[in-house]
């Protein structure tokens, strides 16, 4: 067993940053020391910038975007085409297409997608704001933008389903997203791609 050679705040430290997604013991204890070398230039911003996320960062109540203002800047954004609603699985997806800039439209985040092995149902996902907002006459357009993956396209099923009875068209993204890729991987010039080039599902 390893012993440990900092102090149990230092190793509080550690155990926490080995936590975030590509972190793991050997980067977390690298992270950790450069933070603690630059207390003043990192450390400390970084404590108080995370205090500060931690008081005001908020789920938008319409689309799901997290954001200091509820509703959203996404949402309040009056220039965005009310005409188009694009469905992600994730903030981070809806980040990469507002990255891409390949379309100015509303979004609407479902907080995951389908999954049994992982006990995820119907239920678990912000499904019913989607079909009222899809319901709404100015929406003409859906685009599933979800993950090429067993899960993701599964989810496009059934949200498809879902929208049957309301008069919109969706669509799902098309070239440029490999099967089995993550959106929040990709390039800004394939998910641009991916949204020109979408299809009818």
């Amino acid at each position: 067993m390893a012993r440990s050679v900092a102090g149990p705040e230092i190793e509080r430290l550690i155990q926490l940053l080995a936590r975030l997604p590509g972190l793991g013991p050997r980067s977390a204890r690298r992270a950790a020391l450069h933070l603690i070398k630059k207390r003043e230039q990192l450390l400390q911003p970084l404590g108080e910038a995370m205090q500060v996320a931690c008081e005001r960062v908020m789920v938008c109540d319409n689309c799901g975007n997290i954001d200091t203002a509820n509703p959203c800047t996404l949402c309040c954004d009056t220039s965005r085409d009310n005409s188009i609603l694009v469905v992600v699985e994730d903030v981070s997806d809806l980040w990469a297409l507002e990255r891409a800039g390949a379309l100015n439209a509303r979004y609407h985040v479902l907080g995951g997608v389908l999954s049994p092995l992982d006990g995820v149902r119907p239920e678990h996902l912000n499904l019913d704001k989607l079909v009222m907002r899809a319901a709404d006459t100015s929406v003409t357009e859906v685009i599933l933008a979800l993950s090429a993956t067993v899960d993701g396209q599964t989810t496009a099923h059934y949200v498809t389903e879902l929208l049957s009875h309301c008069d919109v068209n969706v669509t799902k993204l098309a070239h440029g997203v490999p099967v089995g890729g993550e959106l929040d991987y990709l390039d800004e010039g394939t998910l641009s791609a991916a949204i020109k080039q979408r299809t009818r599902f």
